[in-house]
């Protein structure tokens, strides 16, 4: 019995003494650690975090409310409401992002098809209220075009507006009479 204990008391110091020296080997390491808003690290190329809505090079808004960016967001942070113009153009009435909930994942970027909504790079969205994450258009929509800065959605669209009627867009062929097809 009392060799068990005394084999025990042994590994107990054997372990107490293991970690010590390990704690004494690091102590005179020189600190990894990075003095965060003094130094910031440089982010990848690719790097997904804040959501803005960008504009078009003639400076109207991009977003035409097709909901393809909330219909695709996994976590369903992203909200708005269509309208449109006079010269037949739709907009977003609203737009809501909540980055509260939002993963910056993309596929809103990817299923946007004017362009609209690219991620930036930019990630210190810390917020001591957390409605203060809930972002509207105006809080999103910026002055200027993004990653693609001479793509307007309306001109390839072949949707008749002031920037075309059908048949004059880029790359669109005339329209077809279909009465001139019938038998």
């Amino acid at each position: 019995m009392v060799d068990k204990v005394m084999g025990s008391a042994w590994e107990a110091t054997k372990a107490l003494a293991s970690g010590f020296a390990t704690t004494f080997i690091h102590l005179f390491r020189k600190p990894i650690t990075e003095e965060y808003p003094e130094y910031k690290r440089l982010l990848p190329a690719r790097t997904r975090a804040v959501i803005i809505l960008t504009r078009d090079p003639d400076g109207g808004e991009r977003c035409v409310a097709c909901y393809l960016c909330s219909a695709v967001c996994p976590v369903s942070c992203i909200s708005m409401q269509s309208a449109e113009r006079e010269d037949g153009r739709r907009y977003a009435a609203w737009f809501r992002i909540n980055f509260a909930r939002c993963i910056y994942c993309g596929l809103c970027e990817e299923a946007c098809p004017t362009s609209a909504i690219q991620l930036t790079p930019y990630f210190e969205t810390c917020k001591r209220n957390i409605l203060d994450l809930v972002y509207e258009k105006e809080d999103l929509l910026v002055d200027h075009q993004g990653k693609d800065k001479e793509y307007n959605f309306y001109k390839y669209a072949g949707v008749a507006t002031d920037v075309g009627d059908k048949g004059e867009h880029i790359r669109e062929d005339e329209p077809v009479n279909v009465k001139s097809n019938l038998p």
